[in-house]
């Protein structure tokens, strides 16, 4: 498996991320394992968990005290609640010292590779979060840190306090991305090839989606993540009937806001199937699978650091891994690009119409 520079630090990582969330939420401590075995065995050393996934931290942790320490880059994160104290949650000082703490007890390690905020804490101020986070670091319990999930002001803002105080800066963003979800094209990759912070991509196969496992007229298998809790046809087609989040290529004439809604999201599930059915088609053509497609756009897109992906099994990572060692044609990148592109919302639809043309 090859490897890459996380972001502008001297941190080389795998250019897939083993995501641990799986463990405990699908994946039993032995298979999750020999999971971790067969990542390792395949060249892969970036392991991503967090304090709030379950036992997840308690499986990995255990099988870290057997292995090399220095062989595998351990990032885990703090924020979501993980008890029913007062101060069991956030981005305070008191929570990540606590967090944090817990996190290296359960983990059989006695620093972070990478310590990540889970998203962005709208009560506490900053500056506090980002001096614990350098006292982590100085203290050497963490040795960077990023964030995730945080909107394009909050990670600028982040990174002005740091730099406003000579303390560490954020050098990694974690976000969502994949063919179905292309909103941080907008705004958060720019930024983040702008300052320089690498950016792992968490749900590149869009929570199962993107892996050929569902059809718009089947009811999905009992098995799959959304089929364990769907009881019949009527509830299938009920969740593909989802609320819009993203803006349509091109505005239209609508009469009232719940038509312009209908209208958003008739066209956003169309949109869904198009890109499910490209991605399909394309499978076909190259002997792969749909998720092997999906990761292989993800790792086309030069921004990328790295996607980081779940398995339940040791072959569902097996299957994943057949993502690497060959590459999409620039054809079949232009069809996936146009199917899933979701337009530009304002300003970014003026920007290029006009101000970028006029320079």
């Amino acid at each position: 498996m090859d490897s890459c520079f996380l972001g502008r630090t001297g941190l080389k990582v795998s250019k897939l991320c083993l995501g641990c969330m799986t463990f405990s939420q699908g994946a039993d401590e032995r298979t999750s394992h020999k999971i971790l075995d067969y990542y390792l065995g395949e060249g892969g050393n970036f392991l991503d968990t967090s304090n709030n996934y379950n036992e997840s931290e308690v499986y990995l942790g255990n099988w870290i005290k057997n292995q090399r320490r220095e062989q595998v880059v351990l990032a885990s994160k703090v924020r979501f609640p993980v008890g029913k104290g007062l101060n069991d949650l956030g981005l305070s000082r008191k929570h990540i010292l606590a967090a944090v703490n817990k996190s290296l007890e359960r983990l059989h390690t006695e620093y972070l590779d990478l310590y990540i905020a889970h998203v962005w804490d709208h009560i506490t101020p900053l500056e506090e979060t980002m001096r614990a986070f350098e006292d982590l670091i100085t203290s050497g319990k963490v040795r960077y840190i990023g964030a995730s999930n945080f909107t394009g002001w909050q990670l600028m803002k982040s990174l002005a306090v740091s730099d406003s105080h000579e303390w560490n800066r954020f050098v990694c963003l974690q976000m969502q991305y994949n063919l179905l979800v292309r909103s941080p094209e907008w705004e958060l990759i720019p930024l983040c090839k702008e300052e320089g912070l690498g950016i792992m991509v968490w749900s590149p196969l869009a929570a199962g989606w993107l892996t050929g496992k569902y059809a718009k007229n089947r009811q999905p298998s009992q098995e799959s993540r959304f089929g364990s809790g769907i009881g019949s046809e009527k509830e299938w087609r009920d969740l593909l009937e989802v609320t819009v989040q993203s803006t349509i290529p091109f505005p239209y004439r609508a009469q009232s806001e719940e038509e312009l809604t209908r209208i958003m999201q008739i066209k956003e599930t169309e949109r869904r199937w198009q890109i499910i059915d490209a991605v399909a088609d394309i499978a076909k053509e190259n002997g792969k699978t749909s998720a092997q497609i999906a990761l292989s756009w993800v790792l086309s897109q030069p921004a990328i650091t790295t996607p980081v992906i779940g398995a339940r099994t040791v072959e569902q990572l097996e299957e994943n891994l057949g993502c690497l060692g060959w590459n999409l044609t620039p054809d079949q990148l232009v069809r996936l690009d146009k199917v899933s592109s979701p337009g530009l919302p304002y300003p970014y639809d003026f920007i290029k119409q006009y101000a970028l043309s006029q320079r």
